[in-house]
């Protein structure tokens, strides 16, 4: 026979994936090897899910196959045990744990580290189209719930909400479930919680809240992984040890909030396992006091350290040297954007200036004097181990908004007050388990996208993304995946545009990147990138920089800095995210500037409030990229924009700029929607201030949108410059005077600038000839002409004929030729020469107008006109 079990105190999960296993194993039967929770047993009671046998009714010789689901160790399956070494029983292991020395192995092993077993077993029904009953589900959903706490424990997974949603599709009773995980204790269970909360004592380990409960009972009590997380609960600690003695026994159950604290690795010390947020163990002949103290001991060395200075610093720093004036002082914080400098001298710290003095000092006059002088020399600093509570404590008591990261005397970082509230906020998210928006979810200290990156790229670029990550590490600096790859892998949209940026020599980097991937790098030294290409796919790495400009509008001059500093001079926030490849922290995303939010919000943002000033195509960029995410605008962005129109900012921008940004945005965008944002921003004025944006233009776009969207339809080889084309119908309502100068005005190529203006001119005169009678003149009205000329035309007439012979050509004339050839005409007796054109031009008209279908009908043609007299 075929044996189902579990666990003995068989909890809601292990029900569950035993009636699911028999729908996997239709032969089998149900066996508890012991007890089960009490709310199990009552559910059992009163539903009656599945036919359960008796543990006395197994005949150990009969076995053939034991199925053991939510469990992996001997001692958990109890008198079920010694089947284990009959080598006629085979064994097939289902868990949610990973394997640990010891477990039990089997012939088929399923173990996957999601939330709950059941969440295991639900996908397999799903991928076997075994779907469940309503009451099936029911359970499986009861198991994933309580396995997970409803779906906000830290272990939960992306899987477990998947298969929730699934089971609530295949009917399930959230009714039925709710009043099973809602139970309220009962009287025994409120005397133990009571008792465990009073012998609590707290252990402060590396900033780490750990509390260590201890309570006994004379007789076996059923449930107490449930009373962990009371306590939980009722405190706000990061972690918690239950140790409850009854029966000679002393079970322990251990819960983490924090990734600082394995409690399954703790457990391991005891002969138990787990998860790392949820494990237990159960140990013989031992005192509460004694595996309490012992407890205390291993905490020491299973609490890792967690965040510290190098963590969360930025790097480099800029700083200045001691003997710079402080008016060089004040341009520098000018030029980066940054309120605090250290000092230097001799390559060492020697102290910090801020914004604030150095402003005072200037209104006193003191603007030739050194910044030593005014420097605030006993600034505190860390290093990069100092522990982030240390910081936090430090630059509190001593009002300090800026830390020094200091080794050896060198500045190696610095550490802001926005760093530093940072870490604090998604510690408080963290061990609230609550989301930027309010809503419980699961709560891990840092968002991670490493399966999103191995699960939505290909294969073979998710390997070039850890491969990154690993050379970054062997070199000592941090590697990331940035722009729009990052930005589009949030909204579910491909992108395989790799950007890498480099906190460290990124020029040097690429070299040994391309070495390892056997690929072609090309450097450009002085902007600090490189371009890899391999097998067809091209990876940008650039050197982490910081920007400042010289005069509004202008290029900027870069230098190296920080990944902060790098992404900071981005456009916006949604552009401003950015993945680390180190394989330590292998997909954490780093999110300085809230681009997850504006992402969820659907807004375009600017960084800064002098983003435009230093950038004006910003303003452009804001409206394409509005359009083709379907995204709004901010108000302030809005606004922003505004106010670079009334300072002439646009003015000072180069034609070229202006020109490229145009083109994209009617490459990737509905140019009707963009060029009517546009105007209403007041950017079209940017082009020429008699731009106007009526009815009239808009019908000549719309005209020109459904043109092209016509002409993509044929699958004709021959591509048109839909960019040149927009334009074109942009500037149709000037004047000839007016169109010259906004052509002038966007720099184009001299070809480029042609196309335009020809397109506009020479299709008033196309219109004018047509419609024709015949369709030879249609051809030889457009033949030559270039194809932009030809659909510029066809999108600005009115005229459905016109229209109709534009198409035709375009479809069917252009494509006519005599079928007869020269060697054909010499055969027949005509000599080479000037006859030749005219004969040709004549079977052309002739095949154009139907007249000659074959060509033998051409040959007739030939002959009587000019070899018959």
């Amino acid at each position: 026979m075929k044996l189902i079990t579990s666990h003995i105190n068989a909890d809601f999960d292990a029900l569950a994936s035993m009636i699911a296993a028999k729908k996997i194993y239709p032969g089998a039967a149900i066996v508890f090897p012991g007890s089960q929770e009490r709310k199990v047993r009552d559910f059992i009671e009163v539903f009656n899910p599945v036919d359960i046998i008796r543990l006395k009714d197994v005949d150990p010789e009969q076995v053939t196959h034991l199925i053991i689901v939510d469990a992996k160790r001997p001692d958990r399956i109890g008198p079920l045990a010694p089947l284990l070494q009959s080598k006629s029983v085979k064994v097939h292991v289902y868990d949610h744990h990973p394997f640990e020395k010891n477990d039990i192995r089997g012939e088929v092993e399923k173990t996957e580290e999601v939330g709950a077993t059941a969440t295991i077993f639900t996908e397999l029904l799903r991928e076997r189209k075994l779907h469940p009953s309503p009451m099936e589900a029911t359970i499986l959903t009861l198991g994933i719930y309580e396995e997970t706490g409803s779906l906000i424990f830290p272990s939960t997974t992306e899987r477990d909400l998947l298969a929730v949603s699934y089971l609530l599709k295949r009917g399930a009773n959230l009714n039925i479930v709710s009043s099973y995980l809602k139970m309220g204790l009962n009287r025994e269970e409120l005397e133990l919680l009571n008792e465990l909360v009073k012998s609590s004592a707290e252990v402060v380990l590396r900033g780490l809240r750990i509390v260590i409960t201890k309570a006994s009972r004379d007789s076996y009590f059923g449930d107490a992984a449930h009373l962990a997380h009371r306590v939980m609960e009722m405190e706000d600690i990061d972690a918690v040890v239950l140790l409850l003695d009854m029966e000679g026994k002393i079970l322990i159950v251990a819960r983490s909030r924090v990734p600082e604290l394995d409690v399954a690795e703790l457990m391991k010390e005891f002969g138990g396992g787990g998860h790392p947020t949820a494990a237990s163990a159960t140990i013989k002949e031992a005192s509460l006091e004694v595996v309490a103290d012992r407890i205390r001991e291993l905490l020491k060395a299973h609490v890792k350290m967690g965040k510290v200075a190098a963590d969360i610093m930025t790097s480099p720093v800029i700083t200045i040297q001691w003997d710079s004036s402080l008016k060089e002082a004040e341009d520098m914080m000018t030029r980066y954007g940054v309120n605090v400098l250290p000092i230097l001298r001799d390559g060492k710290f020697i102290g910090l200036i801020s914004r604030e003095i150095v402003e005072k000092a200037l209104f006193h006059g003191f603007k030739n004097n050194k910044c030593v002088d005014f420097s605030t020399s006993d600034a505190a600093t860390v290093g990069k181990d100092t522990p982030i509570r240390e910081i936090e404590a430090t630059m509190i008591e001593q009002n300090q908004r800026f830390m020094p990261v200091v080794e050896n005397g060198k500045i190696v970082g610095a550490i802001t007050r926005t760093d530093l509230l940072r870490v604090l906020y998604e510690e408080f998210l963290r061990k609230r388990h609550i989301s930027k928006e309010g809503v419980y979810e699961r709560a891990p200290s840092g968002r991670n996208l490493a399966l999103w990156l191995k699960e939505k790229f290909p294969e073979s670029v998710y390997r070039i993304l850890l491969l990154a990550g690993n050379v970054a590490e062997e070199m000592g600096v941090n590697a990331y995946l940035v722009g729009g790859s990052v930005r589009d892998l949030l909204l579910g949209q491909a992108n395989l545009d790799i950007d890498l940026v480099i906190e460290g020599d990124g020029i040097r980097f690429a070299k040994e990147f391309g070495e390892r991937l056997k690929a072609k790098v090309r450097s450009h030294h002085r902007f600090g990138t490189a371009n890899i290409s391999l097998d067809g796919q091209k990876l940008d790495v650039a050197t982490a920089r910081t920007e400042y400009y010289e005069s509004p509008a202008a290029l900027p001059k870069v230098e190296m800095s920080s990944i902060k500093k790098d992404l900071y001079r981005r456009d916006f926030t949604i552009n401003t995210l950015a993945i680390k490849l180190n394989a330590r922290d292998f997909g954490q995303l780093i999110d300085f500037f809230g681009g997850q939010r504006d992402l969820r919000e659907k807004t375009i943002r600017v960084l800064h409030n002098l983003s435009y000033v230093e950038d004006p195509t910003r303003a452009f960029r804001a409206v394409r990229f509005a359009e083709r995410f379907g995204f709004k605008l901010s108000k302030h962005t809005e606004n922003l924009i505004k106010s670079a129109i009334q300072m002439d900012l646009f003015e000072r921008l180069s034609g070229a700029r202006l020109f490229d940004e145009l083109r994209l945005a009617f490459e990737e965008t509905n140019p009707v929607r963009t060029l009517k944002r546009l105007s209403s921003c007041g950017l079209l004025k940017v082009i020429h201030k008699d731009l106007l944006f009526d009815e009239k233009l808009e019908a000549t776009l719309s005209s020109m949108y459904e043109t092209l969207a016509w002409y993509d339809l044929l699958y004709i080889d021959e591509k048109v410059d839909k960019g040149i084309l927009y334009l074109a119908a942009l500037l149709s309502n000037l004047d000839p005077a007016q169109r010259t100068a906004a052509v002038e005005r966007l720099a184009p190529s001299q070809k480029t600038k042609e196309i335009i203006l020809r397109s506009m001119t020479e299709s008033a005169d196309v219109l004018a000839k047509l419609p024709l009678r015949d369709p030879a003149g249609v051809y030889h009205l457009l033949a030559g002409k270039s194809p932009e000329l030809i659909l510029f035309s066809m999108a600005l007439t009115n005229d459905t004929r016109k229209k109709k012979q534009i198409s035709q050509f375009l479809v069917e004339l252009r494509k006519i030729k005599p079928l007869l050839k020269g060697d054909d005409l010499k055969k027949l007796g005509i000599a080479e020469g000037p006859l030749f054109s005219k004969i040709f031009r004549e079977l052309l008209d002739g095949r154009l107008r139907g007249k000659f279908k074959t060509e033998e009908d051409e040959k007739r043609f030939v002959l009587q006109r000019y070899l018959e007299k």
